[in-house]
């Protein structure tokens, strides 16, 4: 168990803590400051764990497929929470979760075949746009601008997360061909 294994497990452990201090009732005034900090924390060891990674040749199976997993259930659990705080629309998150379940088959399939899908830029845009999105919905800061922010980067989140969907498909295509 190396490094980079070890903050992708700290990342998913961190999730229920972060959900715990969105939802519950106990803090209503600092629970969305406690809970961004952990989802801040948690999207830092993300672009840690890859960087170390890569880095230091420490890149494994377990850390292939628990990486993109980790960020996943992260990402999904702040959205799902937002839409629970009345503050994100459950069609975005629906679109948002629906394309990570696409991808997901894909990379399954692919995997079956003995086919290796590495992650695109425009995926990694998506994640560092939805990542931005969530902290600035959490703290809802009650300032115009930033509330334009919030709206901007959540419709810059949901087009590129449409976006990296049709790349990942026209660049992996062959994937389903062999299928047949």
């Amino acid at each position: 168990m190396n490094l980079p294994n070890k903050l992708t497990i700290f990342r998913v452990i961190l999730i229920p803590f972060f959900v715990f201090f969105m939802l519950a009732p106990y803090f209503p005034d600092n629970g969305k400051y406690i809970a961004v900090a952990i989802f801040i924390i948690a999207s830092l060891t993300d672009m840690l764990d890859g960087k170390i990674a890569r880095k230091y040749n420490l890149v494994t199976n377990f850390g292939k497929f628990m990486d993109p997993l980790a960020d996943k259930l992260l990402v999904c659990s702040a959205m799902i929470c937002l839409v629970a705080t009345g503050q994100l629309a459950s069609w975005i998150v629906i679109i948002i979760i629906s394309r990570e379940f696409i991808i997901s088959g894909f990379r399954l399939i692919a995997a079956d075949n003995g086919i290796v899908i590495a992650a695109s830029y425009w995926g990694k845009f998506k994640t560092v746009f939805q990542m931005l999105m969530i902290i600035v919905l959490i703290l809802d800061i009650q300032n115009a601008g930033f509330q334009v922010l919030g709206v901007i980067l959540t419709y810059v989140a949901l087009i590129l997360t449409v976006v990296s969907l049709i790349d990942y498909i026209v660049k992996n295509k062959q994937v389903l061909k062999e299928q047949k």
